[in-house]
């Protein structure tokens, strides 16, 4: 699906976040080192689309607050190993800068080498739980490495975001999404660690139906909507979130790796048929209960 034709958006962005909307909590902001991000934004450049805010961490989160969310979760992935601890480090550091309003993630690189004393040390630092990305760590969901980093969490009661749905694809991977990334190799993690909280990003997109089963059978699965409530990617099947189980549901933004308004997602949810009650579970209870965010 990523393709870099895809739409320059230049809609317009609003100052704050839209009238009549609860709480929000942003649970899917991206933040690296400005070297890290560069090279990212240069990717997308290239083979996706092109990132509307380009902008350094610290001023990445100070917009989001400017704007209304009151609280953002912090996610960052290790491209390769034995930068993780650096990017741990980072993390700390800007939790630390933003005290009480960011929740930051730790990253390790399955399989590499302390993985387990890497994530152990995160956490006495600070960290709240892990994200991981399989279209860029190219990892097995059910292999003796991940089993390793499940095994952790599980115990230290920390929660895991792992982008682990189909796309969006790109040939410039390393590896193939939809080889990897299965609903149902998910369905296994669920069952061999059952006290293990998981958040499956953009609703498990292209496995939509599938992923909005498992948070029906599973009480320890939740996903996120950033980027697919937006009418970006093109999709014959329209999003009906009342439908969903709205306490398993996150709201997300993906900024500032976005290529439209940092608000298109809050409008679309104003204008949604949810109801109060849901909009409240979708902007902020769920992202609550998910990463302990008192």
């Amino acid at each position: 699906m990523l393709h870099p034709d895809l739409p320059v958006c230049n809609d317009k962005e609003g100052c704050f976040i839209p009238d009549g909307l609860p709480r929000v909590i942003d649970s899917h902001v991206h933040i690296f080192p400005d070297k890290i991000f560069s090279s990212i934004w240069s990717w997308f450049d290239q083979h996706a689309w092109k990132i509307r805010y380009q902008m350094d961490t610290s001023s990445l989160i100070k917009y989001l607050l400017d704007h209304g969310v009151s609280h953002v979760v912090a996610l960052q992935y290790a491209h390769k190993p034995g930068i993780s601890e650096m990017l741990n480090s980072y993390m700390a550091k800007k939790c630390n800068e933003f005290k009480g309003q960011v929740t930051g993630m730790a990253t390790v690189f399955p399989g590499e080498q302390g993985a387990d004393k890497i994530l152990i040390n995160a956490f006495a630092n600070g960290l709240k739980g892990v994200k991981l990305h399989a279209h860029v760590q190219c990892f097995d969901m059910n292999s003796p490495d991940m089993d390793i980093i499940y095994d952790i969490c599980e115990k230290k009661d920390k929660p895991m975001v792992m982008h682990v749905g189909r796309e969006p694809k790109s040939e410039e991977y390393a590896c193939d999404p939809y080889e990897i990334c299965k609903a149902a190799k998910l369905e296994a993690v669920l069952k061999n660690f059952p006290k293990l909280k998981i958040c499956v990003p953009h609703l498990g997109f292209d496995e939509i139906k599938e992923y909005k089963y498992l948070i029906e059978r599973y009480d320890t699965l939740w996903l996120d909507t950033a980027m697919v409530l937006t009418d970006y990617f093109p999709t014959d099947n329209k999003i009906g979130l009342e439908h969903y189980r709205a306490e398993r549901i996150m709201y997300g933004s993906d900024f500032p790796n976005i290529p439209y308004a940092w608000d298109r997602e809050l409008k679309w949810l104003n204008k949604s048929p949810l109801s109060g009650e849901n909009l409240e579970w979708i902007l902020h209870k769920s992202a609550e209960t998910f990463f302990n965010i008192i």
